[in-house]
């Protein structure tokens, strides 16, 4: 694995990631690997969870974060992407990109000499899905349980259809007509799934899709750079709300998932929340874990 720009990236590693992850989840605290190393961070969207998550893993691993906002850069002032790769990949030993355009982070890759991890873009969210997937295991010890995702077929679910379709987990996309995952992703999961005996489906019946479900997983219904679509998309998202209704229709101890940040009372609610069934929080703990993991795989050479 040379980057970690899509799930897919990591087909071959997979088990070793999500292994690795709960090894340093044990012990975060035990060698540092990756002293006097350094990690460029660009950020050209906000962030909470993942600006944190990467500078505390690169820090336990003994290396060095650099945050660094695309505003504050020559990109801001029209420096071509390929010039900063190249510079960049000349003084850092990895370079993580949390950008709007997924093509950029593409492009930024082809011209690095260093790893480079897509930390989200408007098409994939490969380190939120691995992490889901190890939260997952940690919580019902098997891959061979039934997600069911409702809301925007958004970044997140796009990473979901292929990360659930590489370790073999069902997956149920629930969403209204129009709000579909990426076309192209949802056929290589599919792909993936006949190898690996995932049941891959959309649907737009949310007590069909939520029936017997091990997860519920939902996300944001108004993504960042959607705000002029927010009254339409609260209006169409309406009738899929995660709440305590809701859940009756799956497995008694389903398990509730929220990647964050959450908008309480629209696509969740703040009694699934802080219910027992939620698993949110450890959701969250864990991107620190799986990234330290990411990390420890492309950067420890």
């Amino acid at each position: 694995m040379k980057h970690l720009l899509s799930v897919t990236d990591a087909k071959k590693d997979i088990f070793e990631i999500l292994e690795l992850a709960g090894n340093f989840k044990e012990d975060p605290y035990g060698k540092k690997p990756l002293k006097n190393k350094t990690l460029a961070m660009i950020f050209e969207k906000a962030s909470t969870r993942t600006r944190i998550s990467f500078e505390v893993a690169m820090l336990h691993l003994g290396g060095n974060p650099l945050y660094l906002s695309a505003s504050d850069m020559q990109l801001g002032r029209g420096e071509i992407i390929e010039d900063t790769a190249n510079v960049l990949s000349r003084y850092v030993d990895g370079v993580m990109i949390r950008a709007i355009k997924h093509e950029d982070v593409l492009l930024f890759a082809q011209n690095s000499n260093v790893p480079v991890i897509n930390g989200l873009t408007d098409k994939e969210h490969p380190c939120q899905s691995l992490t889901d997937i190890f939260t997952i295991f940690e919580h019902k010890n098997s891959y061979q349980v039934k997600m069911a995702y409702l809301g925007d077929g958004n970044n997140v679910c796009n990473s979901l259809l292929l990360t659930c379709a590489l370790v073999g987990m069902d997956l149920t996309v629930i969403c209204p007509a129009g709000y579909e995952p990426d076309q192209e992703i949802f056929e290589k999961a599919l792909m993936y799934a006949e190898e690996t005996g995932s049941n891959i489906e959309i649907t737009s019946n949310v007590p069909d899709g939520v029936k017997d479900a091990d997860v519920i997983y939902t996300d944001v219904w108004v993504s960042m750079g959607d705000e002029a679509e927010k009254l339409q998309r609260l209006i169409d998202l309406n009738d899929y709300q995660v709440n305590m209704e809701l859940l009756k229709h799956a497995k008694p101890d389903a398990i509730v998932m929220h990647c964050l940040p959450a908008i309480r009372g629209q696509e969740i609610t703040d009694e699934v929340m802080k219910s027992s069934q939620s698993v949110i929080w450890d959701q969250a703990e864990n991107r620190m874990h799986v990234e330290t993991a990411i990390l420890f795989k492309l950067l420890n050479k």
